[in-house]
């Protein structure tokens, strides 16, 4: 499953008590302090692993305590620093104080790590010749992470416009395909393998008009097309479904703008699919004549000008 989003609460260890205690023999009149220091608690730290693509986990498991520092003893014997808590999430989560909203950090580099809540500090013993002190506690925040997929290219288009079989033609993704809308209820990345270079490309689920509002989920699909460089925009260009192939270009660009302004200005490479059906060919004509920019013919299908159609990304990227 899925799950580009989830709130946690981290708290991070306390720090250990300090020791308050006294040295003494038969040659010292008087004892000396010798209490050692506390423990440090452990901190809880956030770290981007390439290798995770959802936020499932965090459905089930929202809670992480850090344990607490170990006390400080006699003979100026430290407590033992608790053991950090390393909380992994897939590249590109962004992660926010749930009660400011502020972004703490953005996670978009593979071991990439922040401290989410920093453990109490170990308290001072009596060597130091003070009285001893308890160890501070550790930080407690709320926090919300925030995934948005990395990839080099966002494959959009209505639903049924042949995304998922463009996707699988081209990479090595393996994602459900079916003749009926929203087969894909979730992204799907996929790497296209060339021989100079490889690329991540996103199976974004179909949009549909109003989708920049939330209709159909669309606003949390339209963000993970944020962080691509350029998109690659499916067309039915035969109108299985007796949509118009030129209305269907215009409102996805609608709602792409709709939503940011960023994303409508992304460079884009227009897909011409399904032109193994009839009346592709005579729509094609009629689309070019409307939408003055280069338009690739393809068949997903059939995996008909498909090499020309990667070319076209890879010089791009």
């Amino acid at each position: 499953m899925f799950i580009d989003n989830a709130k946690i609460l981290v708290r991070g260890g306390d720090g250990g008590r300090g020791c308050a205690s006294l040295y003494s023999d038969k040659y010292l009149r008087r004892g000396v302090p010798d209490g050692g220091d506390g423990g440090d608690g452990a901190d809880i730290i956030i770290k981007a692993d390439h290798r995770l693509f959802t936020l499932l986990d965090f459905r089930y498991n929202k809670h992480f305590y850090g344990k607490h520092g170990g006390h400080g003893s006699g003979k100026q014997q430290r407590g033992k620093n608790a053991e950090d808590i390393i909380i992994r999430v897939p590249l590109g989560t962004i992660i926010k104080d749930a009660l400011t909203g502020c972004v703490l950090r953005d996670l978009s580099i593979d071991e990439e790590q922040v401290i989410v809540a920093r453990g109490g500090r170990g308290g001072m013993g009596n060597r130091h010749h003070v009285d001893a002190t308890p160890g501070t506690p550790g930080e407690e925040k709320e926090i919300t992470l925030d995934l948005k997929l990395i990839a080099a290219v966002g494959v959009v288009g209505f639903p049924n416009a042949g995304k998922s079989t463009l996707i699988c033609a081209i990479s090595n993704a393996h994602t459900k395909i079916a003749a009926y809308p929203f087969t894909t209820k979730s992204p799907v990345l996929g790497v296209v393998n060339l021989e100079e270079k490889k690329f991540v490309i996103a199976d974004i689920p179909g949009l549909i008009e109003g989708a920049s509002l939330g209709k159909g989920l669309g606003d949390k699909f339209l963000k993970h097309i944020e962080r691509t460089q350029m998109i690659v925009h499916i067309i039915d260009m035969a109108g299985f479904e007796g949509r118009d192939p030129l209305e269907d270009y215009k409102k996805i660009n609608i709602e792409l703008k709709a939503y940011s302004a960023d994303l409508a200005a992304k460079h884009q490479i227009i897909c011409a699919n399904k032109m193994d059906l009839e009346g592709a060919k005579e729509n094609l004509v009629r689309f070019k004549k409307s939408v003055k920019k280069p338009v690739f013919a393809i068949s997903a299908l059939n995996k008909q000008g498909l090499e020309e159609l990667v070319d076209a990304i890879a010089k791009k990227i």
